[in-house]
């Protein structure tokens, strides 16, 4: 049987008992452990991947300190985490056109469509009796999988940090743009200042927005990060130089050197969790008519705010969630000409993910954690690993 990682209820309670239910002290590597896993009987439509690589997700974050909800418990006690890996094709059912054995594919987390396409629930998470690709093989739907674009100009592990991340960055662009266009006419502003906060889904935002030829403006502590930005003609701002906002003196601060920026104007798109320190931040860095959009809940899951203020400004706070179908696809089609991620320097052996999430967790990586999980890589995407 081929290995996974998996997270349960007991190791969970395990490690609160031994912290003390103080979450400072929570090692999450610890809660997440290497099983073995029965895949299930391949079906007419299914496809059986051996995996590649994966990328850490923040899902797995939660899914081990059960923050926002005990998922492990709720599920019945287990789950195998991993939403966003590429794979090669193994086999599959006797109805599956769309890919072969020997294809290698990137998978989405869209875990039930509803009736707009959009998830109800996501795969490997809150999904019933989802199994997540943290591990050596597993069966999909071929509706789970898209070609992975090899000819893109990423290497292996730019392709590995994507398939969860762009389609939620791609979202949340057309999202707020949209929602930004209701009020304000391409004739009346045809160029907007867009800033995003933090990581991997804001940078991935910000390069759709310089990618339509809008400003745009990366807050981030990680120096490598705000370079590789940088480098792709996206401004930096040092968010260490306003103590991560940790004062109203800070966001003020932050407020006035926004405002400078831009010339009086202000942000009319900001991209950032919505809650925890930068969600004033976020708010007050806003011009008129502008649009805040939000697809996390990293840091807390409220937030309050005053919706006078935020009426007679005009401002829109959206909340969001994973991408249709057809939105996992379009997005796919922007690797490498528009996604150039950045990638933390050191790629994780299959053994090491859990150290991967923990880390991810201290926030002390230099980009998107990626875990080789296949040692043998198939020949069509050797010449594409660094």
């Amino acid at each position: 049987m081929p290995r996974a990682f998996a997270i349960t209820a007991a190791a969970i309670a395990a490690e609160r008992e031994r912290t003390r239910q103080d979450p400072s002290q929570f090692d999450i590597a610890k809660v997440i452990h290497l099983d073995q896993l029965e895949l299930r009987e391949m079906g007419p439509r299914d496809v059986h991947l051996r995996i590649l690589a994966v990328a850490v997700e923040h899902n797995v974050d939660h899914a081990a300190l059960a923050d926002t909800a005990n998922i492990a418990e709720i599920r019945g006690g287990k789950i195998y985490p991993g939403n966003s890996a590429v794979g090669e094709v193994i086999a599959v059912g006797p109805e599956v056109t769309r890919v072969k054995p020997g294809d290698v594919v990137v998978t989405h987390c869209n875990g039930e469509p509803d009736i707009y396409g959009y998830p109800l629930r996501i795969w490997a998470y809150d999904q019933p009796d989802s199994v997540g690709w943290y591990g050596e093989e597993a069966m999909v739907g071929d509706w789970q999988v898209i070609p992975a674009p090899l000819d893109c100009g990423l290497n292996l592990w730019e392709i590995a940090a994507l398939p969860l991340r762009a389609p939620t960055a791609y979202h949340l662009w057309r999202r707020a743009l949209g929602i930004f266009r209701v009020k304000v006419s391409r004739e009346r502003r045809a160029r907007l200042n867009v800033m995003g906060f933090g990581g991997g889904v804001s940078e991935l935002f910000l390069m759709l927005a310089h990618a339509e030829g809008h400003r745009a403006f990366f807050c981030s502590g990680s120096e490598e990060r705000r370079k590789h930005l940088e480098q792709l003609g996206i401004e930096p701002i040092d968010q260490k130089s306003f103590n991560r906002f940790a004062s109203r003196e800070d966001v003020k601060a932050f407020s006035n050197h926004t405002r400078d920026l831009t010339d009086g104007e202000r942000m009319h798109i900001v991209c950032d969790m919505l809650r925890g320190p930068v969600f004033e931040a976020g708010v007050v860095t806003l011009g008129r008519m502008g649009v805040n959009v939000s697809a996390g809940w990293q840091l807390a899951t409220a937030c309050s705010y005053n919706s006078a203020n935020l009426s007679v400004r005009q401002i829109t706070l959206d909340h969001i969630h994973y991408e249709t179908l057809d939105g996992c696809g379009a997005a796919t089609e922007l690797y490498g000409r528009v996604f150039k991620p950045t990638v933390h320097r050191e790629i994780y052996a299959f053994e090491d993910l859990p150290r991967a999430v923990a880390e991810q967790h201290e926030n002390i990586q230099t980009g998107i954690p990626i875990v080789r999980v296949a040692k043998d890589l198939p020949r069509s995407v050797r010449a594409i690993v660094p």
